[in-house]
């Protein structure tokens, strides 16, 4: 991971929104003794180094502040394990369109 990015490149930011003791009374206490925090991606605007503030553009178009905290970093998220029950649904729904969506 590099440790300098340029404007322009593909970032992560990270900011404590509500440090912990600072949300809704409501809140479970658990949650309630954990911060709030922001981890975000977007194209970098201003900054640059590691651990630094920076500015980045989400892809949504919101410009948000926070420390750099990766360069290019890799997309995080999957869909889980696959649910075998789900693994045939293509075929069937495939046949069921080639019969014209009739029977069952």
């Amino acid at each position: 991971m590099t440790k300098r990015a340029q404007v322009g490149d593909w970032v992560q930011i990270h900011r404590v929104v509500l440090p912990a003791g600072a949300r809704a009374p409501q809140v479970p206490a658990d949650t309630q003794s954990a911060p709030l925090e922001m981890w975000v991606k977007g194209i970098l605007l201003a900054g640059g180094e590691l651990g630094q503030p920076a500015r980045i553009r989400t892809a949504a178009g919101r410009e948000l502040e926070g420390r750099l905290v990766a360069v290019r970093p890799p997309p995080g998220h999957d869909f889980g394990e696959p649910v075998p029950q789900l693994a045939a649904i293509g075929a069937e729904v495939r046949a069921w369109l080639e019969r014209g969506g009739e029977g069952s």
